[in-house]
């Protein structure tokens, strides 16, 4: 079973102290009970599950929010201070006492319940069982208190140690942030190196690209030229060689006519051999006959010109006789 002890002041005698313990046994929608003692006098009561649901309908009010409202006014107290009002009258002689309870608004109040308490015989009980409920809370507060003392120093003692880790590590991390920085500045540097050396080979073979195209128009400027000079060359050949060959007829011609019209060459072996007739003997006629027929054939002689070169100009040095 569940209990709580609150404190409160009757609306009729704010002065006046009363101390209220509900208990229930698993929700409160399933009925409670209380107990109601100003340290002289005690009363008791209960309020069932069908009490509640009456209450609810005379309200109109849902069943789950009449039970929240019954929590906020009767237990949880602290935390809705002011918004409830309690109402305890009693008679002359104390031996009942009307409890009702009731929910404050802006333009007033209404009644969330009521019940009539009964007096307890032994209130000395009552007042003794309340302090010990107060002192068992007590108890159990202080122990959670140390428990969450004791939680509290172990967390502070993780913490220092975290922190002293944390403070390690970042140590650590600057020291491997100022290594990695060395390092890469190295990295760095080589790297420019590398870039400055390849933009360098880079610009050479640029130079080197335009000094060879340079060399190839140059090349082939003058293979041109040599061309359209061959083909010059080639031409005043052709005309040269031209008039050359129109005039190898005619001079032949004039070679031949000249060869005719000139007078005949006389052989001076036959003159010698005339001149020796007068004293050779009578047998040699016969000789000299056969050699003065040999004449004609000798005499028939025929012009061949010689393999002669397209650009020479002296052609009729170059002849001879077969």
């Amino acid at each position: 079973m569940e209990k709580t002890l609150n404190r409160i002041h009757p609306v009729s005698d704010p002065e006046a102290t009363y101390f209220l313990q509900v208990s229930w046994e698993k929700d409160l929608g399933t009925g409670f009970g209380l107990l109601l003692s100003d340290c002289q006098c005690a009363w008791t009561g209960t309020v069932s599950e069908a009490d509640i649901s009456r209450e609810a309908a005379d309200i109109e009010m849902d069943r789950e929010k009449y039970v929240e409202e019954l929590r906020k006014a009767l237990i949880a107290q602290e935390e809705s201070a002011g918004k409830y009002n309690f109402v305890i009258s009693r008679d002359e002689q104390n031996k009942a006492c009307h409890f009702s309870y009731e929910r404050n608004l802006k333009d007033g109040s209404f009644r969330l319940g009521s019940l009539n308490l009964q007096e307890v015989p032994s209130p000395a009980e009552v007042v003794k069982e309340l302090i010990g409920y107060c002192l068992d809370n007590l108890g159990k507060l202080q122990a959670s208190n140390e428990h969450l003392q004791r939680e509290n120093e172990r967390l502070f003692s993780n913490w220092s140690d975290v922190e002293k880790r944390l403070e390690k590590c970042v140590e650590a991390k600057e020291e491997l942030e100022a290594d990695l920085y060395r390092r890469f500045v190295l990295v760095l540097n080589e790297k420019k190196a590398k870039i400055r050396n390849l933009q360098k080979l880079l610009s050479e073979a640029k130079e080197f690209a335009v000094d060879a195209k340079c060399a190839r128009d140059s090349i082939a400027t003058t293979e041109i030229a040599i061309k359209r000079e061959n083909d010059y060359d080639a031409s005043t050949d052709e005309e040269s060689e031209n008039p050359v060959r129109a005039a190898l007829p005619s001079a032949l011609e004039r070679r031949d006519s000249s060869l005719l019209g000139s007078p005949d060459i006389v052989d001076p072996a036959p003159r010698r051999k005339r001149r020796q007739r007068t004293a050779k003997p009578a047998g040699t006629g016969a000789k000299v006959a056969a050699y003065e027929a040999e004449q004609p054939a000798q005499e028939k002689r025929v012009l061949i010109p010689p393999q002669h070169n397209s650009k020479s100009l002296s052609v009729f040095s170059s002849y001879h006789y077969v």
